[in-house]
């Protein structure tokens, strides 16, 4: 493992809840829009991540196999996805996106959108960013310190 390699797998972290959050914002921002044009309700979006691919490292030869997880290299943001669960009903006949006819007449389709669910994700978002920032920042102090030391 390179000297970096701390800050690297931070910032691929940083990344990753980066555009979380982004995506937990556009959610929110959406949660009333009955209108799309794809049509239909907006569909709330989730963001899947997945570990690295590792690459070749070094282990160290008298390290017990057991103990050895492999080398860790951050994290990537896998897709952006469409929560294809159901859109709530509402009845209100008097908006515009009202079905007309049929057993639903007067419901409007609302985004399938939970505000509650959305804030829980971004303080989960929010907190995984400042760990990762920590973490950098330590990474960051511990080559100073050894900077001094050679001096």
């Amino acid at each position: 493992m390179g000297l970096f390699t701390s800050i690297n797998i931070a910032a691929s972290g940083l990344a990753a809840e980066r555009l979380r959050s982004d995506v937990i914002a556009d959610n929110i921002a959406n949660a009333s829009t009955t209108r799309t044009p794809e049509g239909g309700p907006f569909q709330r979006s989730r963001v899947i991540l997945r570990p690295t691919n590792p690459q070749p490292y070094f282990r160290l030869p008298f390290q017990p196999e057991s103990f050895d997880n492999g080398a860790g290299l951050g994290v990537r943001v896998a897709s952006v996805e469409k929560d294809n669960s159901p859109a709530r009903l509402v009845y209100d006949p008097t908006h515009p996106d009202a079905i007309k006819t049929g057993p639903k007449a007067g419901y409007v389709e609302m985004p399938n959108v939970n505000i509650v669910t959305e804030m829980v994700d971004l303080i989960a978002a929010s907190r995984a960013y400042e760990a990762n920032s920590t973490m950098a920042d330590g990474s960051k102090a511990m080559f100073m310190k050894a900077l001094e030391i050679g001096r």
